[in-house]
């Protein structure tokens, strides 16, 4: 089963499961958790391949979906479920196939759609980073600098460097990652719908939920709203966690 981290307690009401996205974990939402819990028990994973979860060899979307399903089926066997990004895709594909399982679903700026662009460049980059000899953070975040130019894309991608007396090492199967790219950025093939509450939540700056994709979305999933937050891009949550906080709570009710 996947590795997660429990905030609050059962209450009779289904859990709100957080799947976070590509190269990130469930600590990353460790703030909004917290803050989801202070009226729920919220339940955060670690998707495959990433953070304290099994290395396994596959990340497409059905398996990430079972995943999901396993999580929820030993925590009461219903859950409303948020996902960024590639957890976002994650939480579409498992609410179209076991929608017993999904109360109200939240996706986080990601459509149901394939994109083209790849992902491949932070794998490159972590690769460069020489474990052998790293012993802090700043040493790997100085070899990520000529790969990575961004400082909060550097310091996220670090949160998944894990240090100790034997050596680094990254939380993340960058092999599986690297040859499953083409079904991270994609969409499966999937039929079906799921006719619960449905939240599209975009960052309002980003390009990755577009008008076009308005009727896959519709027909997939019927009763969806979308939603904008202000200034954001992708990251939104991380971005703007306040207002990305209200958006949720506002539509969980």
């Amino acid at each position: 089963m996947l590795n997660f981290i429990t905030e609050g307690a059962p209450d009779g009401t289904p859990p709100l499961i957080i799947a976070h996205g590509l190269y990130g974990s469930a600590r990353n939402w460790g703030v909004l958790q917290k803050r989801f819990a202070a009226s729920r028990q919220v339940i955060a994973v670690d998707m495959r391949n990433h953070g304290e979860s099994p290395h396994l060899p596959s990340q497409s979307y059905p398996d990430m979906a079972r995943d999901l399903a396993e999580v929820i089926e030993a925590n009461g066997g219903r859950a409303d479920v948020l996902g960024h990004s590639m957890g976002g895709k994650a939480g579409m594909v498992l609410a179209l196939t076991r929608p017993d399982l999904v109360n109200r679903l939240i996706v986080a700026d990601i459509a149901p759609v394939a994109y083209t662009h790849s992902q491949g460049d932070k794998i490159v980059a972590m690769r460069a980073v020489d474990l052998s000899t790293t012993t802090r953070r700043s040493d790997a975040d100085a070899q990520l600098k000529p790969h990575l130019a961004d400082d909060m894309l550097r310091s996220f991608l670090l949160q998944s460097l894990r240090l100790g007396e034997g050596g680094a090492s990254w939380r993340l199967n960058l092999d599986v990652l690297e040859a499953d790219m083409p079904k991270i950025i994609g969409w499966p093939e999937v039929s079906g719908q799921f006719t619960g509450p449905t939240l599209f939540l975009r960052g309002a700056l980003s390009d990755y939920v577009l008008p076009d994709h308005a009727a896959l979305i519709t027909r997939l999933f019927p009763h969806a709203i979308t939603e904008s937050v202000a200034g954001a891009n992708h990251w939104l949550h991380a971005e703007k966690p306040r207002e990305f906080q209200a958006a949720v709570e506002g539509f969980l009710g």
